[in-house]
């Protein structure tokens, strides 16, 4: 088992490697002077110099990827010489812990840094760290809404195979699968929210956190069912299919027949004995889904104008921010990377074969 997890880590670090080249190069070939866009069209030429440096932009690619690299990784060179040096990160931009010195430079602990805004010069740590909070809430209800509903549909129509029932699931979870999101979100918005706003009591659109007319900063609840609705839709629909299968495959089972032969009741038999194992790949792909929904809430989020994670990335994206975009796309990463993980680990524990064959 131990082999089998360091495996895993070992396979999702090349991943992370592998997405970080991604990124850099992606965001670092588009025909875009960043430094004339943070700065304006009317700006003259010795500012925008002035921002290529503080950004170093005004590096060669091969270099600023380099500095990329090493401002991401935990364990990086410092210029404690020289504090200003393009070479290496400037003291103010993260704590560090120095390891030992190399001649001038030191090997150094340190948080990952993820660059600074070109909007606004922020840290896009800390940009995120205000945005995730909202975005993870959203994933977090739509997971429970879906795993609940989806559980509960999928058992309905496996003790109901081959009728109306059964058939009215299997067609509502292939629509569920087939719509995007941002697009049952548009239309949960425009029905429950503003046609049905006198009954509902829900907002076309809103935030999980508002600032009431005191300026304090409340938490309005209600802002995050029809956003939760809409990001929940396909995972329901896949939870629903993957119980159904499962109940109907468990319920083939000899160890099932020879519960009921024993003479025990249908419902001991079904929630005791048969769902219980059935939920096993179920479980599995619940956790798998955590991830898909922190990357599915972008569109989402500007549907409902829900001031989170993806609102922001979008909105970066559009104002060519790219370092925020950049922190963004790989801290996305990082929780897929960090969910696939667990969820393999997971189906090891569950069955201790796979961990035999794959380790």
């Amino acid at each position: 088992m131990l082999n089998f997890i360091l495996q895993r880590l070992l396979n999702g670090v090349l991943v992370l490697i592998g997405v970080i080249i991604i990124i850099f190069f992606l965001f670092n070939i588009l025909p875009v002077n960043s430094a004339r866009l943070t700065m304006g069209q009317r700006a003259d030429a010795a500012s925008v110099e002035v921002i290529e440096r503080e950004f170093r932009l005004n590096e060669p690619g091969w270099k600023r990827f380099l500095l990329y690299v090493n401002d991401l990784s935990p364990l990086s060179f410092h210029n404690q010489v020289n504090e200003n040096s393009l070479t290496f990160l400037d003291a103010e931009d993260y704590r560090f812990n120095k390891i030992f010195a190399l001649g001038k430079y030191s090997l150094v602990l340190k948080n990952p840094y993820l660059g600074r805004s070109f909007q606004n010069r922020r840290k896009v740590s800390t940009i995120l760290s205000e945005k995730i909070e909202p975005t993870i809430y959203l994933a977090v209800v739509a997971i429970v809404f879906a795993s609940i509903f989806g559980i509960i549909l999928g058992i309905i129509a496996a003790l109901n195979q081959f009728t109306y029932i059964d058939n009215a699931a299997v067609v509502s979870s292939v629509i569920g699968i087939s719509v995007p999101s941002y697009f049952s979100g548009f239309i949960l918005s425009l029905i429950f929210g503003y046609t049905l706003h006198e009954y509902t009591g829900l907002n076309f659109v809103g935030s999980l956190f508002e600032t009431n007319l005191m300026g304090e900063e409340i938490v309005v609840w209600k802002n995050i069912v029809l956003p939760a609705i809409a990001l929940g839709i396909r995972p329901i629909a896949i939870i629903t299919q993957l119980t159904r299968s499962s109940m109907l495959d468990v319920l083939n089972q000899d160890y099932i027949r020879t519960a009921r032969s024993k003479g025990l009741g249908h419902y001991t038999v079904v929630f005791k004995h048969a769902l219980r194992n059935a939920l096993n790949p179920v479980v599995t792909s619940i956790s798998g889904w955590f991830g898909a929904l922190l990357a599915g809430a972008f569109f989402v989020e500007i549907v409902f104008d829900y001031k989170g994670l993806g609102y922001q990335t979008v909105t970066s994206l559009l104002n060519f921010d790219f370092p925020v975009v950049m922190g963004s796309v790989l801290f996305i990463a990082s929780v897929f990377i960090l969910v696939n993980i667990f969820v393999d680990i997971l189906y090891a524990i569950l069955d201790p074969r796979i961990s035999i064959k794959t380790g």
